[in-house]
């Protein structure tokens, strides 16, 4: 699965006009995990792994989730593979014994609005970041990418985000350019 998304600065105008036009689907609180390979460097590769845990509504989800490098120029397009875990202190466990090591924990608060059919808009507030909106669809084909980067983006930019951002939160905090 390719997960094509598009990630911005926002203000409390972009927040207000995302909870005006669009469905709130859920909030939730993420503490994602973030792996060094023992064998070769994600920051080179452009690749992450990490575990998630997301709270929301009273219950507990747990993911684990391989993110390949990005597939174009504009967006944080990439290849996704991600399944969802019970156990999340027992895969850390397994992930330290094969050599990874913890990189960092990333904190955040999520707001979920349904935008369209396959659509979602994010509304993140990440520790020591500040705020972010998030588009996202996903394609199974490559072919796909560039005319759903573009409708993405005239959404974000309809919704007044005037700059776009390409790394990641992990990049970000760790002041990777």
């Amino acid at each position: 699965m390719i997960e094509v998304e598009l990630k911005g600065y926002a203000d409390e105008g972009v927040f207000q006009r995302v909870r005006g036009r669009y469905r709130f689907l859920r909030k939730e609180r993420h503490e994602d995990t973030y792996y060094a390979h023992p064998c070769r460097d994600f920051s080179e590769t452009d690749e992450a792994l990490r575990i998630r845990i997301k709270r929301f509504d009273g219950h507990f989800e747990a993911l684990l989730t391989y993110k390949g490098p990005k597939l174009d120029e504009m967006s944080k397009t990439r290849r996704e593979i991600e399944v969802p875990i019970t156990d999340p202190d027992k895969h850390r466990e397994i992930l330290k014994a094969l050599g990874f090591s913890e990189v960092m924990r990333v904190h955040k608060t999520r707001e979920k609005y349904y935008v369209d059919k396959g659509v979602v808009i994010t509304l993140d507030e990440i520790e020591g970041l500040g705020r972010f909106v998030e588009i996202e669809k996903l394609t199974d084909e490559e072919a796909e990418i560039p005319k759903t980067v573009g409708e993405l983006r005239e959404i974000l930019e309809s919704l007044g985000v005037e700059r776009l951002e390409r790394r990641s939160y992990l990049e970000l905090l760790l002041g990777r350019d």
